[in-house]
């Protein structure tokens, strides 16, 4: 028996690396269940496992998963009431958005927020392609970084293509494993090429009719950094369905609506019509800004995000 980490899924198989830097073609037990977890995916990179290598057969046997520290969930998109796992056990998540080329929405990207601070993720968001962006553009992204900063999120505005802030980039990755997510085409594949030169992943193309990224990562893979570290490179989320939230716990989720649920003359207060609701206020004051509130009504609200006009089918 061996142990070891999965560093890579591909529908029923798993490449599993033992500290010694060994890696294993996995399979798991036909009757291999996860307690109390509803997936799509019994396991997911970043999995601590145990397993026994491949003797007489080609693939070693997954025969048991370490408890985790976290995952990060979302709403299968085939089977809405079940979960698809996009990785566990990672330090921080870095969200990977674009003001163009394709567009990142405000709503993607709180949503995104919402589910790692329910799943105690520390996230940082990092806004690629500023080399392509023209004066409004860049009025745009000031604006978001405004936002997103004065919550508590940590912004760095990057370029794959001309390094700019990579060298930050890499010291806030640098010991530590971290999952960079985003929509198809904002540039993850090309920021891990830029961030270490001995990989050399396939770059997508942004199609010239639509606007919008192509999938280049067609399933999770870690990589370990040669300057320290791992990094979780995830396939293109065209959407991010919140999955097993309870509609009167979403704002807890919101860092900026959290300090304030106390103030609410009702406990159970919405935020929608109640009186004397502290949240309210704090929008028509400016103090919460209304994208951030129009995010949490649709959430509650169950609404799906109009994904096709920000990025690819």
């Amino acid at each position: 028996m061996e142990n070891g980490i999965v560093i890579r899924t591909t529908g029923s198989h798993y490449s599993v690396r033992t500290k010694t830097g060994d890696v294993f073609e996995c399979r798991i037990k036909g009757n291999f269940r996860i307690r109390d977890i509803k997936s799509t995916n019994p396991i997911a990179v970043g999995d601590r496992v145990e397993f026994i290598p491949p003797s007489t057969t080609s693939e070693g046997l997954i025969v048991k998963i370490s408890d985790r520290e976290n995952t990060l969930v979302r709403r299968s998109t085939k089977l809405s009431k079940r979960s698809h796992i996009i990785a566990a056990n990672v330090d921080e998540a870095f969200l990977i958005a674009t003001i163009a080329s394709p567009r990142t929405s405000t709503g993607f990207i709180d949503r995104f927020l919402v589910s790692t601070f329910a799943y105690n993720i520390p996230t940082k968001i990092i806004f690629n392609k500023v080399d392509i962006y023209d004066e409004n553009m860049q009025e745009d992204l000031l604006h978001l970084c405004d936002i997103y900063k004065s919550i508590g999120y940590e912004c760095l505005c990057v370029s794959a293509k001309r390094g700019d802030n990579i060298e930050e980039l890499r010291l806030r990755l640098k010991g530590k494993t971290s999952l960079l997510a985003g929509h198809s085409g904002v540039g993850k594949s090309a920021l891990i090429n830029v961030l270490d030169n001995s990989f050399q992943l396939k770059e997508g193309e942004i199609s010239t009719s639509h606007l919008k990224g192509k999938h280049t990562t067609t399933f999770a893979q870690m990589f370990s950094l040669s300057f320290g570290g791992n990094i979780i490179d995830t396939p293109g989320i065209k959407e991010f369905g919140m999955f097993d939230f309870k509609k009167e716990e979403v704002a807890l989720y919101f860092p900026e609506m959290k300090k304030r649920l106390e103030y609410c003359q009702y406990y159970n207060c919405t935020h929608t019509h109640e009186p004397n609701c502290a949240i309210k206020k704090a929008v028509e004051e400016g103090e919460i800004p209304l994208e951030r509130y129009q995010s949490y009504i649709s959430i509650i609200n169950g609404e799906e995000l109009k994904i096709e006009k920000w990025e690819d089918r």
